[in-house]
């Protein structure tokens, strides 16, 4: 039933990374998955779970291993179900094989598809995929045993995307399970929440991000150890942002932004053009990995000269925090408040 991916761009992947579904290893999220674990093991699995937490820390993952899990495991009384400790299924069962190939019957993953006509990714889950849930539902598992829709994100419904989905989520058949991911469960709709359970997924340690990265292997994405390090801790403890921050245009930033503040206060000034020229370029992502590194550096400066040099240090970053926030609020040019930042920082002694 998933739509197969061949070589079309899937708006849920990460350049460079590899997909949650052909994610074998789950890293810093043990809590949650034992409580899936335990919830399927006593054979009272809720038919809704709502996934949340910030991007990047494994909600699609746990997803995709719960349900390769239940499709390798359909009986929760079985034996292998009641001595597991984790949701782990070798990659080579077949059930993983089919989830990896987005080839397995049981299996619905709601997304933002491919539209054919503009060539373009859709900016919504379409209400035509939606409406999908309720003949999928509605037949017999293929392989005899639970039927699975992983929703990934909610926050890509639109409200009649989510009124089509409220109908099988009230009155689900038997063996039928929703696993929604969400990095903002309060945005969704009420008559959604109340029939979902919530499992708020923890931002993780910066280890875990470094071990998580490194497990990747060959798919891991081309970056410097070095770099990972530097970014683990800068990353709110999501995946996806260590990677997006530690390669590619991302480091090429972290690395101009360091540059120039390590040697403040001799602050060269054409570079600071150059940097607020690329930043500019990458949009508000791009300005705010910059100022995020800016604004650790003069908290780092403020403590460190807590009382000795009057209140410049944390009126600064005051006003670059306030810089950071109207950017987003008034979508204002980038450049220029990156030229006022380390201009202003170049002042200060």
């Amino acid at each position: 039933m998933a739509e197969t991916p061949d070589d079309l761009p899937e708006p849920d992947r990460l350049d460079g990374a590899p997909h949650p579904r052909e994610t074998m290893a789950l890293f810093g999220q043990d809590t949650a998955e034992r409580e899936l674990l335990a919830s399927y093991a006593s054979g009272r699995m809720h038919h809704a779970w709502i996934l949340g937490g910030p991007p990047g820390i494994g909600k699609a993952t746990l997803a995709y291993r719960l349900a390769r899990f239940i499709f390798a495991h359909p009986d929760p009384a079985a034996p292998e179900v009641q001595s597991a400790t984790s949701l782990h299924v070798p990659a080579d069962h077949p059930a993983v094989r089919q989830v990896v190939r987005m080839a397995h019957p049981d299996l619905l993953v709601l997304r933002r598809g491919w539209v054919h006509e503009r060539k373009a990714v859709s900016s919504d889950i379409r209400v035509a995929d939606v409406r999908r849930v309720g003949p999928f539902f509605g037949s017999t598992a293929g392989q005899g045993g639970w039927r699975i829709c992983i929703v990934d994100a909610a926050e890509d419904l639109n409200i009649n995307g989510a009124n089509a989905i409220l109908k099988t989520l009230e009155e689900p058949p038997r063996h039928a399970l929703f696993l929604i991911v969400s990095s903002s469960p309060r945005r969704l709709l009420p008559t959604i929440r109340s029939r979902c359970r919530l499992l708020m997924l923890s931002p993780l340690a910066p280890q875990a991000i470094v071990t998580a990265v490194s497990s990747m292997g060959d798919d891991a994405p081309d970056i410097d150890d070095q770099a990972l390090h530097a970014v683990a801790g800068a990353s709110e403890g999501s995946v996806r942002r260590a990677i997006e921050l530690a390669s590619g245009e991302g480091h090429e930033l972290r690395e101009m932004t360091s540059r120039l503040l390590d040697a403040w206060p001799n602050i060269d000034r054409a570079a600071v053009h150059t940097l607020g020229d690329k930043a500019a370029r990458g949009g508000s992502e791009a300005y705010e990995a910059v100022m995020e590194q800016a604004l650790d550096w003069v908290h780092a400066r403020t403590v460190e000269n807590a009382g000795a040099r009057g209140d410049q240090w944390p009126e600064l970053w005051s006003r670059a925090s306030r810089m950071v926030r109207d950017a987003d609020t008034f979508n204002l040019d980038r450049k220029p408040l990156i030229l006022n930042f380390f201009f202003e920082i170049s002042e200060l002694r």
